[in-house]
């Protein structure tokens, strides 16, 4: 699961300066940016607008211009309806026996533990267990991806498959949420909550797993096709895969945080599409979401990585705009013009030359 970083405005479209690097994970405060709109009269009186915003790079204007016109002649297999709240099930049981993290006695969204998680070798060795059992668990999930499915049915599944291994499901609970798995259907950027919604021929689904097992944490996603999907929706999915990957291949000891979202910036930007800001990486294991906060796109956050370290990347792609909404329900967040999102999510383990890839099956 992702965490939400709040950006401040200035002078621009986009703010360039994070309000808070430990700002709550899933924000309660819907975030949006919007330019700043000053009026006026000329001299026949009428009323003219002036809207500030940031000035585009020649490179920057040229991506624009290719993503409008790709939108504009890339005809899509239907035209989609936008995503509605449907009914809600009851939250399922966990048995007993089952270790939970301690976050399940209370509806309190936890603080962002301030403390990186740097492992010895048991605790790696953990964090691989927990981590494969979670890549399993999201492997299952999507041959549950097809028309007339319910997102609420791929919910039941996983929650089961998770309880059978002797593991709980770390969303179940987290700050209230009340699902054992996020799934985020066409423009939901994450933090879908299962409901009874049919997935439909031609969407896209992201389905975010993270297993607790013998204390630790492992955390990952993947956005998935469902039936006959336009060419369109299938290039943003697999180009913010390759971001993910991108921002992997530049990690390892004494590496900079930094090169993460200059290398998943660049790469988007080829193809014309947005990096979300307000939702970031973290760090993960005993504690579900910690310190470093992984931003995917360019930035100066200082810092370097540490061999034993583990941390997820899970960079959100956008077809159109990158700003959200936030429905009432404080967790399911779309982008604001309806465009698609895409979303993919691996938790690594740094090490002395690379990084361990640790929720690959």
């Amino acid at each position: 699961m992702a965490s939400s970083v709040a950006a401040s405005i200035s002078s621009c479209f986009h703010g360039e300066h994070l309000s808070s690097s430990r700002s709550s994970l899933f924000s309660r405060d819907t975030l949006s940016f919007s330019p700043f709109i000053s009026s006026g009269n000329n001299s026949n009186g009428k009323k003219q607008f002036l809207v500030l915003a940031k000035r585009l790079s020649g490179l920057e204007e040229a991506m624009r211009i290719r993503r409008e016109r790709e939108q504009r002649t890339t005809n899509p297999t239907k035209r989609r309806t936008p995503l509605r709240r449907l009914k809600v099930s009851p939250r399922l049981p966990v048995p007993d026996h089952i270790q939970k993290p301690p976050y399940v006695s209370t509806k309190v969204l936890p603080e962002i533990s301030s403390e990186f998680q740097i492992h010895d070798e048991e605790g790696i060795e953990r964090m691989r267990a927990a981590c494969h059992l979670a890549a399993k668990v999201l492997e299952y999930a999507g041959t549950l991806v097809r028309p007339s499915v319910t997102t609420n049915e791929i919910d039941k599944a996983v929650h089961q498959m998770i309880i059978d291994n002797g593991a709980y499901p770390s969303p179940l609970g987290y700050g209230g949420f009340p699902k054992s798995v996020c799934t985020s259907v066409n423009e939901c950027m994450c933090h879908g909550i299962p409901d009874s919604r049919q997935l439909q021929d031609g969407d896209i689904i992201n389905i975010d797993v993270t297993v607790y097992l013998n204390g630790y944490h492992g955390d990952t996603s993947k956005t998935f096709f469902c039936g006959n999907v336009n060419d369109a929706a299938k290039r943003l999915v697999k180009v913010t895969e390759e971001c993910m990957e991108r921002g992997i291949a530049v990690c390892k000891d004494g590496a900079l945080f930094r090169k993460i979202g200059k290398r998943i910036s660049e790469h988007a930007e080829k193809f014309g599409f947005g990096v979300v800001e307000r939702f970031v990486g973290h760090g993960v294991g005993t504690v579900f979401h910690s310190e470093p906060l992984i931003l995917h796109h360019r930035n100066e956050k200082p810092g370097s990585m540490v061999k034993g370290q583990t941390f997820t990347i899970e960079p959100i792609l956008t077809l159109g705009t990158t700003e959200c909404i936030t429905w009432e329900d404080n967790w399911t967040t779309l982008t604001r013009d309806g465009s698609l999102a895409a979303q993919f999510e691996h938790t690594i383990l740094i090490t002395a030359t690379g990084a361990e890839i640790l929720t690959k099956c």
